[in-house]
């Protein structure tokens, strides 16, 4: 099968396409020809090995254990593996798995679900990773309840697309931070005030909110907490910028150490994807309260260039890989 591979850490341009052997599903797997994938700030950090912190959790220290990039897939299901209980053959499913730039791909079954009837694959692909992140920072790190005021920074993005669709689901008033370029789009997915980060410092302690949910960044803990109520929640997803070794997540980390000891709640999120989560989000999908956004698609062997897409901001929305038709 053809698949986007690496052997060496780097710019996009390590990545190559290339004949591999088709993967085999173990127990509790299955086998999914690959319809479509999506491009995530994750993937350009596995691809180019940085912060340093990404070889030392396991993904490979000199080179990439895993050679096959990509995690969100929307596709079929071609075979299953032992002590697979809730999948089938010719079912569509979505959800996550490692190596889904390519042609066919293993995941496990307890990172898939049916696809939402009214998506497409291309728009499925774009929903796991980035709606289960938005999901659990709302409702697990945030405890974000009705009637409360939430700020979204980022919220033309993969994560903040999401975000705001959601945060309104919950019964939040929403205000999404986003450029000038991403002012329409954050109106038109819910947002009920949108601060156009530059004309505007959305952090300098005129407005507060309950929440606020910070997705695009490497604003200081400082500058973060004037936006909060006194007692509100900070989560912070991600992180750009920063040293080699641990790029943004320092910001996490400083965040987690200091929350005891203010009256605000700070927390880091490291969202993981289940089958559970991605049942509600079908059922909201399928309802019509969340839409996933399409900024641009790209070929399987054009991944590289998804990828500077992606790594030099011009995304709104996500990125999505057409595999097969």
């Amino acid at each position: 099968m053809k698949a986007i591979v690496h052997d060496a850490y780097g710019p996009p341009a390590v990545l190559r396409l290339e004949e591999v052997e088709q993967p085999v599903p173990g127990s509790g797997k299955v086998l999914i020809r690959v319809h479509a994938a999506s491009v995530d700030p994750g993937v350009w950090h596995l691809t180019a090995g940085r912060p340093y912190l990404i070889r030392a959790v396991g993904f490979g220290l000199r080179a990439p254990k895993t050679r096959v990039r990509g995690m969100d897939v929307a596709g079929r299901v071609e075979a299953v593996g032992p002590e697979v209980t809730r999948l089938r053959p010719g079912d569509e499913v979505y959800g996550t798995c490692n190596g889904s730039f390519a042609e066919y791909a293993c995941a496990k079954e307890n990172t898939l679900a049916h696809k939402p009837k009214n998506l497409s694959f291309a728009h499925a692909a774009a929903v796991p990773a980035s709606a289960c992140t938005a999901l659990q920072a709302l409702r697990d790190a945030g405890r974000l309840q009705a009637g409360q005021t939430v700020l979204v920074i980022g919220a033309a993005g993969g994560v903040g697309t999401f975000a705001v669709q959601l945060a309104k689901a919950f019964g939040a008033h929403v205000t999404g931070v986003c450029s000038t370029t991403g002012a329409d789009l954050a109106h038109s997915l819910g947002a009920d005030e949108v601060i156009d980060y530059t004309r505007e410092d959305p952090t300098d302690g005129t407005r507060r909110y309950d929440l606020v949910l910070d997705t695009a960044g490497n604003r200081p803990l400082s500058e973060l907490r004037r936006a909060l109520t006194p007692r509100g929640t900070l989560v912070i997803v991600g992180g750009e910028g920063g040293g080699r070794w641990l790029g943004g997540t320092d910001r996490q980390l400083r965040a987690l150490l200091l929350s005891p000891f203010v009256a605000h709640r700070l927390r880091g999120l490291a969202s993981s994807q289940h089958h559970s989560d991605l049942r509600l989000l079908t059922e909201l999908i399928e309802a019509g309260s969340v839409t996933p956004v399409v900024d641009r698609t790209y070929r399987l062997a054009d991944v590289p260039a998804a990828i500077r897409h992606l790594k030099e901001g011009h995304a709104r929305g996500k990125t999505v890989i057409r595999v097969q038709a």
